[in-house]
C-alpha cells in the first residue's frame, strides 16, 4: 500500500492540468486546464439533483467570461441554466449535466474508501459531461467569431438528470423551440458514438398510511403501513413473470418505521419502471399502482403516490451520428501512461466481473445501433430537435456506473483524459454542422419521419412541477 501510495502522488504530478495541455497552443491549453479544474471542483463539490448551487454556478462563471450570454432559473429551476453565443441560424445546443449520486463518495483511489461517510459522489461522471460541453461550447464560440461563421451556440445547463428529469421540464417550457440540433456525451467504459435507445421509464413514490400501537400490547389495535408496503412489494414480485421480459422493475423502501415495538404508522417505498416503449411503460406503471391499492385494501391501511419523473425512450438520428463516429475516429481513443496503467490494473481487480480488458480504452468500438436498458431524460429532448450522443472512457474499462469505481476514475487523469476526447469531438462534430445546412435538413427530415406525422409531445410525468426537494 506504501508503494502504491507513492505512485499515487507521483501520478499526479505528472499529470497535472499543465502536463496534459502543455503541447498545445495558448488557447486550446487555456480550455483544458478550465476544463479540468473545473471538473475537479464539480467531482468535489458532489452535489445532488436540483440542490447543485456551486455546480451550476461555477459553469455558468465560466462561460460568462467566455462572453455568453447566460440566463439562470430557467423554468423556476435554480440551476438550470442557458448560455447563448453568436447570432442566426443555425442553433446548435450542447447539454451540460452536473448532479452527483447519494451514498458514493470516494477518492480518486484504486480501493473503496470514501472522501466523506455516506456522502454523494460522482458515479456517472456529470462533472466531467458538464465541464466538457461548457468547454467546447467556449471553442466553438471563439471559432466562430474567428472565422465569420453565422450561427448560435447554446450550452444549455441541465440539473437533476438522475431521477429528477430536468430537461423534461426544460423540454415542456420550450427551451428545445427555437434549436435545431442537440449534441450531448455521456462518460463510459468505452469510445463509441453508435446510435441508440434507451428505455423509457417512470417513478412514483408511495406512501401509505396505518395507525400506530403498541406492537406487543395492542398490536390489534394497529395497522401496519410496513405491511402495506411488503405487501405491494409481494405482488408486485408476482407480477414480474406477467409482464415484457425487456422490462425493468425495481424500489427501495425509503421509510419503513420507527422503532420495533411500534406498529408503523408511516411507510414508503420508491419505484422506478422501464421498458423501450413508453406506452408500455405507461401500462406497467399502473399496474403497479393497482397493486399498491390492493396492498392497502388488504391490509387496512391507505395509499398515496407520487409521480417523481418520467422519462420518453432516446430517439437515435443517424444522420448526426455519422458524422460524430467518422471525427471520433479520426481523434482516436484514450491512451494510458505508466501510473495510470497501475491505477487501471489495480482498481480492474475490484470488479465482481468485467467483459472488457484494459487497453479497449484506445479503441473505437463498431459503429451499429444498441439498445440500452438505463434511462436519461435525453429521451424527451431527442423527440423534439435531432439528438446524437456519444460516450468516452473516462473510466477504467470494465467499470460499471453508479459504482465507487467510476467516481474514484473521474477524479483523476483518467477521466481527464476522457473528457478532453469528449470536448474535442463535441467541438469538431459541431463545426462540421455549422457549416452544412443540407446535412441539418437531412438531419430534420429523420427525425419527422421517425416521429411519424401524428406525434404530439406529451410528457410521461404529466404536468406536474419539478421536484425540487426530492433529493432532501
Amino acid at each position: 500500500m506504501k508503494v502504491l501510495g507513492l505512485s499515487i502522488v507521483f501520478f499526479f504530478f505528472v499529470y497535472s492540468p499543465v502536463g496534459i495541455a502543455k503541447e498545445k497552443d495558448g488557447l486550446e491549453q487555456s480550455y483544458e486546464i478550465e476544463a479540468i479544474q473545473i471538473a475537479d471542483q464539480i467531482w468535489k463539490y458532489a452535489e445532488l439533483g436540483y440542490l447543485e448551487q456551486k455546480s451550476s454556478k461555477l459553469l455558468q462563471d465560466f462561460l460568462l467570461d467566455q462572453n455568453f450570454n447566460v440566463r439562470a432559473g430557467v423554468d423556476g429551476i435554480d440551476t438550470a441554466f442557458i448560455a447563448t453565443a453568436g447570432s442566426g441560424s443555425p442553433t446548435i445546443a450542447i447539454l451540460a449535466e452536473f448532479d452527483a449520486l447519494p451514498g458514493l463518495s470516494q477518492k480518486a483511489l484504486p480501493h473503496r474508501e470514501p472522501l466523506e461517510s455516506g456522502g454523494s459522489g460522482h458515479a456517472c461522471g456529470h462533472h466531467l459531461f458538464g465541464a466538457a460541453s461548457a468547454a467546447a461550447g467556449a471553442k466553438l464560440s471563439d471559432w466562430m467569431r474567428e472565422s465569420g461563421v453565422s450561427g448560435t451556440v447554446k450550452v444549455i445547463g441541465t440539473p437533476a438528470e438522475e431521477g429528477g428529469s430536468g430537461k423534461v421540464y426544460l423540454a415542456r417550457a420550450g427551451v428545445f423551440n427555437d434549436v435545431d440540433l442537440v449534441l450531448h456525451w455521456h462518460p463510459s467504459d468505452v469510445n463509441s458514438a453508435s446510435p441508440y435507445t434507451t428505455t423509457a421509464n417512470k417513478s412514483g413514490r408511495f406512501t401509505f398510511k396505518g395507525k400506530a400501537a403498541h406492537a406487543a400490547s395492542a398490536p390489534h389495535r394497529g395497522r401496519s403501513a410496513l405491511d402495506g408496503v411488503e405487501a405491494m412489494n409481494y405482488l408486485v414480485n408476482l407480477m414480474r413473470e406477467h409482464i415484457p421480459q425487456e422490462s425493468r422493475i425495481h424500489y427501495v423502501i425509503t421509510r419503513g418505521g420507527d422503532a420495533p415495538n411500534i406498529v408503523p404508522e408511516l411507510a414508503q417505498v420508491y419505484y422506478y419502471v422501464r421498458h423501450p416503449k413508453k406506452t408500455k411503460v405507461i401500462e406497467l406503471f399502473e399496474r403497479v399502482v393497482n397493486a399498491a391499492r390492493a396492498a392497502a385494501m388488504g391490509t387496512e391501511t391507505t395509499v398515496e403516490f407520487e409521480v417523481m419523473h418520467g422519462n420518453f425512450p432516446v430517439l437515435p438520428n443517424y444522420t448526426i451520428s455519422k458524422v460524430v463516429d467518422k471525427n471520433l475516429r479520426a481523434l482516436g481513443g484514450v491512451k494510458y501512461g505508466p501510473e495510470e496503467q497501475q491505477f487501471a490494473e489495480s482498481i480492474a481487480g475490484s470488479f465482481i466481473e468485467g467483459s472488457r480488458l484494459i487497453g479497449s480504452q484506445e479503441t473505437i468500438q463498431p459503429y451499429r445501433f444498441r439498445q440500452s436498458m438505463g434511462s436519461t431524460d435525453v429521451g424527451d429532448v431527442s423527440w423534439l430537435v435531432p439528438t446524437a450522443g456519444f460516450t468516452t472512457a473516462t473510466w477504467v474499462p470494465g467499470t460499471p456506473g453508479h459504482s465507487w469505481q467510476a467516481v474514484a476514475a473521474g477524479g483523476m487523469s483518467i477521466g481527464h483524459k476522457g473528457m478532453v476526447l469528449a470536448k474535442e469531438l463535441l467541438f469538431e462534430t459541431g463545426k462540421e454542422l455549422f457549416l452544412n445546412d443540407k446535412l441539418i435538413n437531412r438531419a430534420k427530415e429523420e427525425l419527422r419521419q421517425a416521429r411519424g406525422p401524428s406525434f404530439e409531445y406529451e410528457p410521461i410525468l404529466g404536468d406536474r412541477r419539478p421536484p425540487l426537494d426530492y433529493r432532501k
